[in-house]
Protein backbone atom coordinates (compact mmCIF):
# COMPACT_ATOMS: atom_id res chain seq x y z
CA UNK A 1 0.00 0.00 0.00
CA UNK A 2 1.43 3.67 -0.66
CA UNK A 3 1.94 5.91 1.85
CA UNK A 4 -0.75 8.43 -0.22
CA UNK A 5 -3.51 5.65 0.46
CA UNK A 6 -2.62 5.63 4.29
CA UNK A 7 -5.91 5.95 6.68
CA UNK A 8 -5.00 9.17 9.02
CA UNK A 9 -5.88 8.75 12.36
CA UNK A 10 -5.93 11.11 15.04
CA UNK A 11 -3.29 11.58 17.85
CA UNK A 12 -5.63 10.02 20.66
CA UNK A 13 -7.63 6.65 20.49
CA UNK A 14 -10.91 8.60 22.38
CA UNK A 15 -10.56 10.95 18.61
CA UNK A 16 -10.12 7.69 16.40
CA UNK A 17 -13.41 6.36 14.55
CA UNK A 18 -14.78 3.14 16.07
CA UNK A 19 -14.58 1.19 12.92
CA UNK A 20 -10.90 2.26 12.38
CA UNK A 21 -10.69 1.27 16.26
CA UNK A 22 -12.30 -2.34 15.66
CA UNK A 23 -10.06 -2.94 12.26
CA UNK A 24 -6.88 -2.41 14.60
CA UNK A 25 -8.30 -4.63 17.03
CA UNK A 26 -8.95 -7.46 14.61
CA UNK A 27 -6.07 -7.59 12.64
CA UNK A 28 -3.63 -7.75 15.93
CA UNK A 29 -6.52 -10.32 17.43
CA UNK A 30 -6.18 -12.46 14.09
CA UNK A 31 -2.46 -12.74 14.05
CA UNK A 32 -2.40 -13.87 17.63
CA UNK A 33 -5.00 -16.52 17.56
CA UNK A 34 -3.60 -17.41 14.07
CA UNK A 35 -0.18 -18.41 15.94
CA UNK A 36 -1.83 -19.67 19.24
CA UNK A 37 -4.01 -21.95 16.92
CA UNK A 38 -0.85 -23.74 16.27
CA UNK A 39 -0.52 -24.37 19.86
CA UNK A 40 -1.50 -27.85 20.43
CA UNK A 41 -4.35 -28.08 23.05
CA UNK A 42 -3.96 -30.15 26.15
CA UNK A 43 -6.60 -30.98 28.89
CA UNK A 44 -5.51 -28.52 31.52
CA UNK A 45 -5.21 -25.54 29.28
CA UNK A 46 -8.75 -26.10 28.81
CA UNK A 47 -10.99 -23.02 30.26
CA UNK A 48 -14.30 -22.22 30.55
CA UNK A 49 -13.97 -19.83 27.08
CA UNK A 50 -13.32 -22.94 25.18
CA UNK A 51 -16.00 -23.28 22.60
CA UNK A 52 -16.27 -27.14 21.16
CA UNK A 53 -15.62 -25.81 17.77
CA UNK A 54 -14.41 -22.69 16.16
CA UNK A 55 -17.58 -19.98 15.51
CA UNK A 56 -18.69 -19.10 11.94
CA UNK A 57 -18.10 -15.96 12.57
CA UNK A 58 -14.92 -13.71 12.09
CA UNK A 59 -13.61 -11.67 15.00
CA UNK A 60 -14.08 -8.46 12.73
CA UNK A 61 -17.32 -9.25 12.35
CA UNK A 62 -18.07 -9.94 15.74
CA UNK A 63 -16.63 -6.55 16.91
CA UNK A 64 -18.35 -4.89 14.74
CA UNK A 65 -21.87 -6.35 15.74
CA UNK A 66 -21.38 -5.81 19.46
CA UNK A 67 -20.12 -1.89 18.53
CA UNK A 68 -23.07 -1.91 16.47
CA UNK A 69 -25.73 -3.39 19.23
CA UNK A 70 -24.02 -2.25 22.42
CA UNK A 71 -22.75 1.29 21.61
CA UNK A 72 -19.44 -0.13 23.25
CA UNK A 73 -17.18 2.55 24.54
CA UNK A 74 -13.23 2.69 22.67
CA UNK A 75 -11.78 2.21 25.97
CA UNK A 76 -13.61 -0.75 26.82
CA UNK A 77 -12.19 -2.58 23.26
CA UNK A 78 -8.43 -1.51 23.71
CA UNK A 79 -8.99 -2.86 27.64
CA UNK A 80 -10.14 -6.36 25.87
CA UNK A 81 -6.13 -6.42 25.16
CA UNK A 82 -5.40 -4.87 28.31
CA UNK A 83 -7.14 -7.96 29.85
CA UNK A 84 -5.67 -10.81 27.59
CA UNK A 85 -2.03 -9.51 28.49
CA UNK A 86 -3.24 -9.76 32.02
CA UNK A 87 -4.99 -13.07 32.07
CA UNK A 88 -2.37 -14.95 30.15
CA UNK A 89 0.63 -13.82 32.19
CA UNK A 90 -1.11 -14.89 35.05
CA UNK A 91 -2.22 -17.98 33.10
CA UNK A 92 0.38 -19.15 31.09
CA UNK A 93 -1.47 -22.38 29.73
CA UNK A 94 -4.75 -20.21 28.26
CA UNK A 95 -4.03 -18.72 25.02
CA UNK A 96 -6.47 -16.70 22.85
CA UNK A 97 -7.27 -18.60 19.96
CA UNK A 98 -10.58 -19.52 17.85
CA UNK A 99 -12.21 -21.52 20.05
CA UNK A 100 -11.84 -19.12 23.16
CA UNK A 101 -11.54 -15.42 21.40
CA UNK A 102 -14.99 -14.73 21.10
CA UNK A 103 -16.40 -15.78 24.19
CA UNK A 104 -13.78 -13.84 25.55
CA UNK A 105 -14.25 -10.49 23.92
CA UNK A 106 -17.38 -10.53 24.92
CA UNK A 107 -17.12 -11.50 28.85
CA UNK A 108 -14.32 -8.31 28.73
CA UNK A 109 -17.04 -5.75 27.06
CA UNK A 110 -19.09 -6.90 29.59
CA UNK A 111 -17.01 -6.68 32.16
CA UNK A 112 -15.38 -3.21 31.48
CA UNK A 113 -18.12 -1.34 30.59
CA UNK A 114 -19.86 -2.15 33.61
CA UNK A 115 -16.68 -1.13 35.82
CA UNK A 116 -15.85 2.28 33.55
CA UNK A 117 -19.17 3.51 31.96
CA UNK A 118 -21.84 5.00 33.35
CA UNK A 119 -24.38 3.53 30.74
CA UNK A 120 -24.36 -0.24 29.65
CA UNK A 121 -26.37 -3.47 28.74
CA UNK A 122 -27.92 -5.91 30.80
CA UNK A 123 -26.49 -9.30 30.46
CA UNK A 124 -29.22 -10.58 29.01
CA UNK A 125 -28.87 -7.64 25.68
CA UNK A 126 -25.15 -9.00 25.96
CA UNK A 127 -26.16 -12.55 25.80
CA UNK A 128 -28.07 -12.04 22.50
CA UNK A 129 -25.54 -10.03 21.02
CA UNK A 130 -23.27 -12.44 21.49
CA UNK A 131 -25.18 -15.18 20.71
CA UNK A 132 -24.82 -17.20 23.86
CA UNK A 133 -27.34 -17.73 26.77
CA UNK A 134 -27.09 -15.23 29.31
CA UNK A 135 -26.46 -18.27 32.27
CA UNK A 136 -23.74 -18.91 29.77
CA UNK A 137 -22.02 -15.55 30.36
CA UNK A 138 -22.72 -15.13 34.08
CA UNK A 139 -20.31 -17.86 34.14
CA UNK A 140 -17.92 -16.34 31.67
CA UNK A 141 -18.19 -13.31 33.89
CA UNK A 142 -17.20 -14.60 36.99
CA UNK A 143 -14.71 -16.35 35.47
CA UNK A 144 -13.19 -13.64 34.26
CA UNK A 145 -13.34 -11.83 37.09
CA UNK A 146 -11.69 -14.52 39.34
CA UNK A 147 -8.90 -14.97 36.71
CA UNK A 148 -7.48 -11.61 36.47
CA UNK A 149 -8.41 -10.74 40.75
CA UNK A 150 -10.92 -8.10 40.01
CA UNK A 151 -8.10 -6.19 38.63
CA UNK A 152 -9.99 -4.05 36.03
CA UNK A 153 -8.12 -0.50 36.22
CA UNK A 154 -5.62 0.36 33.76
CA UNK A 155 -4.62 3.64 33.27
CA UNK A 156 -5.57 6.11 30.33
CA UNK A 157 -1.68 6.02 29.29
CA UNK A 158 -1.35 2.55 28.58
CA UNK A 159 -4.14 2.49 26.61
CA UNK A 160 -3.18 4.87 24.64
CA UNK A 161 0.11 3.02 24.20
CA UNK A 162 -2.17 -0.12 23.06
CA UNK A 163 -3.64 2.14 20.30
CA UNK A 164 0.03 3.40 19.34
CA UNK A 165 1.11 0.22 19.41
CA UNK A 166 -2.07 -1.25 17.14
CA UNK A 167 -1.04 1.16 14.16
CA UNK A 168 2.74 0.57 14.45
CA UNK A 169 1.88 -3.76 14.03
CA UNK A 170 -0.65 -3.19 11.25
CA UNK A 171 -0.25 -5.72 8.99
CA UNK A 172 -0.94 -3.59 6.02
CA UNK A 173 0.95 -0.63 7.02
CA UNK A 174 -2.63 0.92 5.78
CA UNK A 175 -2.89 3.88 9.01
CA UNK A 176 -0.91 6.61 10.08
CA UNK A 177 -1.13 8.42 13.15
CA UNK A 178 -1.22 12.24 12.22
CA UNK A 179 2.10 14.02 12.69
CA UNK A 180 4.07 11.04 12.47
CA UNK A 181 6.46 10.05 9.39
CA UNK A 182 5.09 6.46 8.64
CA UNK A 183 3.15 3.69 10.83
CA UNK A 184 5.96 1.89 12.42
CA UNK A 185 7.90 5.24 13.10
CA UNK A 186 6.37 7.35 15.83
CA UNK A 187 8.09 9.59 17.25
CA UNK A 188 9.35 8.90 20.98
CA UNK A 189 8.94 12.49 22.13
CA UNK A 190 5.69 12.94 20.73
CA UNK A 191 2.47 14.03 23.10
CA UNK A 192 0.69 9.84 22.73
CA UNK A 193 4.35 8.25 23.11
CA UNK A 194 4.69 8.97 26.96
CA UNK A 195 4.46 5.44 28.43
CA UNK A 196 7.68 2.90 28.70
CA UNK A 197 8.30 1.47 25.62
CA UNK A 198 7.92 -2.56 25.98
CA UNK A 199 7.21 -5.39 23.39
CA UNK A 200 4.88 -4.06 20.66
CA UNK A 201 3.32 -7.58 18.82
CA UNK A 202 2.90 -11.17 19.12
CA UNK A 203 5.70 -11.79 17.17
CA UNK A 204 8.18 -9.64 18.86
CA UNK A 205 7.55 -10.97 22.41
CA UNK A 206 9.16 -13.99 24.05
CA UNK A 207 5.61 -15.18 25.19
CA UNK A 208 3.45 -15.47 21.75
CA UNK A 209 -0.53 -15.38 23.73
CA UNK A 210 0.36 -11.53 24.44
CA UNK A 211 0.56 -8.56 22.88
CA UNK A 212 1.57 -5.84 25.98
CA UNK A 213 2.48 -6.19 28.80
CA UNK A 214 5.19 -5.57 31.87
CA UNK A 215 5.18 -8.84 33.62
CA UNK A 216 7.32 -7.86 36.50
CA UNK A 217 3.98 -6.58 37.96
CA UNK A 218 2.32 -9.88 37.76
CA UNK A 219 2.44 -12.81 39.33
CA UNK A 220 1.19 -15.82 38.07
CA UNK A 221 -0.22 -18.83 39.05
CA UNK A 222 1.22 -21.85 39.05
CA UNK A 223 0.67 -24.79 36.92
CA UNK A 224 -1.97 -27.17 37.68
CA UNK A 225 -2.70 -30.97 36.10
CA UNK A 226 -6.04 -30.59 34.16
CA UNK A 227 -8.71 -31.46 36.71
CA UNK A 228 -11.41 -34.33 36.19
CA UNK A 229 -13.62 -31.96 34.65
CA UNK A 230 -11.10 -30.44 32.43
CA UNK A 231 -10.30 -34.39 31.37
CA UNK A 232 -13.57 -34.85 30.40
CA UNK A 233 -14.41 -31.55 28.51
CA UNK A 234 -10.86 -32.19 26.63
CA UNK A 235 -12.54 -35.40 25.68
CA UNK A 236 -15.82 -34.02 24.68
CA UNK A 237 -14.02 -31.71 22.60
CA UNK A 238 -11.67 -33.89 20.51
CA UNK A 239 -15.55 -36.03 19.72
CA UNK A 240 -17.06 -32.80 18.97
CA UNK A 241 -14.16 -31.65 16.16
CA UNK A 242 -15.02 -34.85 14.63
CA UNK A 243 -18.46 -33.36 14.33
CA UNK A 244 -20.51 -30.71 12.52
CA UNK A 245 -18.79 -26.73 12.65
CA UNK A 246 -19.41 -24.00 15.24
CA UNK A 247 -22.93 -22.54 15.47
CA UNK A 248 -22.65 -19.70 17.21
CA UNK A 249 -23.92 -17.34 14.27
CA UNK A 250 -27.00 -19.47 13.55
CA UNK A 251 -27.81 -18.37 17.43
CA UNK A 252 -27.72 -14.95 16.78
CA UNK A 253 -30.50 -12.99 15.50
CA UNK A 254 -30.04 -9.83 13.05
CA UNK A 255 -31.77 -7.15 15.39
CA UNK A 256 -31.26 -7.92 19.22
CA UNK A 257 -34.10 -5.73 21.54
Amino acid sequence: MEPSERVELPANFEDAGLDHLVLLISDMLGRLIAHNDQIPLSPESLTRFHSRSAPNITILEYLRRIVKFTNVERSCLLLTLHYIDQICSRMPLFTLSSLTAHRFILASVAVSSKAFCDAFCTNNHYAKVGGISVAELNVLEREFLRIINWRLMCTRDVLQEYYVNLVRTHSSGGFIIIGTQSASSISSDSDIDSAPSRPMSPVEVTTPSTILIDTATLSPELPKGPTIEQNMAFAALQQEREGAAGDLRDRMDDDPP
